[in-house]
């Protein structure tokens, strides 16, 4: 079923993991209708792209897909104009920008499953406008036109009858963003793709090797991971590409090696052969960690944000699958490896493949359709084969 069901995405232009949230929903609903700023077909799912998709006017501007984060600015006109749906009878909207901004009529339901609130009003400003600078007028308009823009995000948040957070450290900055209470609901993991080894296929041992697996954004911190190996002299390995890889490779030494971008069976045959993943990062939810052990690797990550919820520390836990460290810094980074190191008789593969099946996707889809089924008022919402 979908049909009378709308759903809204911020900008489809690639497949990272809110693609494969929504996936879940094209598969559930095939007659619904998506609505999003940017598409780019072929790049996310077929079940997706089998949907009826409206891009709105700025996929018609010339490689869009290239520039399109420094359209912020006009995002929220766009969305007043394009996003309001007198017509449907739920709308769902994935948003870690503007997407929660559509309009249902009074008295339909309007789901939002929330990634994050607007970042670059919130909390990323100094990222968004990187090379501004602290002063001067451009720093001035630049600091107005995100007062505008988080006005109108709070503003809009009183559009969403039901918000879901996708972890308990988003439901806490729903709250202290809007004011708004959340259900958690945890991504989907493809825990059946994810594995440590295929049925019938050798095992492989653990290298000594440790590794990151990210597109490389500032805020990720690899550079701590960079700095720690090279430290300790560890090998490293690096899987991905972006705006960071410039001045990471700058600061690397011999002992890190760069892969670049890699099909998902490339980092799969990493995550299985790996010492450690390291995650320096604060991340939202981060699909990484549980897909590492998903493969029984341990991880070794920050201990804020989503890892917090999906590693279970060595201090503390009888099962444990990874260490948590405290401080964004190279020395708490470097202690939490040695420590990591010291105890490695502790990490069990199959302890961390039981964790990370707590995030399968059949689990995702029964909680969010089920959600979905009691938002509706007992209304169902067919499930994927």
């Amino acid at each position: 079923m979908g049909k009378g069901v709308v759903l809204v995405h911020d900008w489809l232009t690639g497949l990272r993991g809110g693609e494969k949230c929504l996936d879940v929903l094209a598969r559930a609903m095939p007659d619904a209708t998506l609505h999003t700023l940017l598409y780019r077909k072929g790049k996310t799912t077929a079940a997706i792209d089998a949907l009826r998709v409206v891009p709105s006017w700025l996929n018609r501007l010339p490689v869009v897909h290239r520039y399109y984060r420094g359209l912020l600015p006009v995002f929220p006109s766009v969305v007043e104009r394009a996003w309001r749906f007198p017509e449907a009878e739920l709308v769902v909207s994935m948003s870690h920008c503007v997407a929660k901004a559509a309009q249902a009529a009074p008295g339909v339901p309007h789901m939002s499953y929330c990634f994050s609130p607007m970042r670059y009003a919130w909390q990323m400003r100094q990222q968004y406008f990187e090379g501004v600078g602290a002063r001067g007028l451009k720093a001035r308009v630049a600091d107005a036109l995100l007062d505008r823009i988080r006005a109108w995000d709070l503003k809009t948040a009183e559009r969403v009858t039901h918000f879901v957070a996708i972890s308990d450290h988003i439901a806490r900055r729903i709250e202290e963003c809007y004011g708004r209470k959340s259900e958690v609901i945890y991504p989907p993991v493809d825990t059946d793709y994810y594995t440590p080894a295929d049925p019938g296929e050798k095992a492989p041992g653990r290298e000594d090797f440790y590794l990151v697996v990210s597109a490389l954004a500032p805020y990720k911190r690899f550079d701590l991971a960079i700095s720690a190996c090279q430290r300790l002299g560890r090998r490293l390995v690096v899987i991905g590409s972006g705006q960071a890889e410039a001045s990471l490779r700058k600061i690397a030494g011999p002992e890190t090696t760069f892969l670049g971008w890699q099909p998902d069976s490339v980092i799969r045959d990493h995550l299985r052969r790996t010492t450690a993943l390291l995650f320096p990062g604060e991340e939202d939810f981060g699909i990484v960690p549980v897909e590492a052990q998903a493969c029984g690797a341990p991880v070794i990550a920050l201990g804020r944000g989503g890892a917090a919820e999906t590693v279970r520390d060595l201090e503390g836990s009888g099962e444990p699958t990874g260490v948590l460290f405290e401080a964004p810094e190279v020395d708490s980074l470097v202690a939490a490896m040695e420590r990591f190191e010291r105890n490695r008789g502790a990490f069990d593969p199959q302890a961390a493949r039981r964790q990370a099946e707590r995030f399968s996707t059949p689990r995702f889809e029964r909680e969010l359709l089920g959600y979905l089924d009691r938002v509706r008022g007992g209304v169902g919402v067919s499930r994927a084969a």
